[in-house]
């Protein structure tokens, strides 16, 4: 089943990074993601499939009890997908990082994958 890449763009935010079982979330990257996924990061460069699982891993221990909530629909045009996202705590607080992911598709999976933070907020 090939995915639109607004549906890739869900998935890269709901079910890899709001999920917990690693094995999962392996398993979900493995099918929407290409194998030579390359992800820029404001502060790094992920390249590959078995990396992209680590530093998604990596990222989640930080805040474990923390979500990723979208901040509007997902868009596209062509093979390049949009998500505005917030993460923080799950209890209605304010989100602690805004920012936006985007994606460029190749045969049905994300290639590329770039995260950009608008806005991080400090917690005291």
């Amino acid at each position: 089943m090939t995915r639109s890449t607004a549906d890739l763009m869900r998935v890269n935010l709901l079910e890899v990074f709001n999920e917990p079982d690693p094995d999962r979330r392996a398993a979900v990257i493995a099918e929407n993601y290409a194998e030579d996924v390359v992800w820029h990061e404001p502060d790094r460069i992920n390249r590959g499939r078995t990396e992209f699982v680590r530093r998604a891993a990596e990222l989640l221990a930080e805040n474990p009890d923390w979500v990723f909530r979208p901040a509007g629909t997902a868009s596209e045009l062509d093979d390049i997908g949009h998500l505005e996202f917030r993460y923080g705590p799950p209890d209605g607080q304010p989100p602690t990082v805004s920012g936006m992911d985007i994606a460029r598709t190749r045969d049905g999976v994300i290639a590329e994958l770039y995260t950009i933070v608008t806005e991080a907020r400090h917690l005291s």
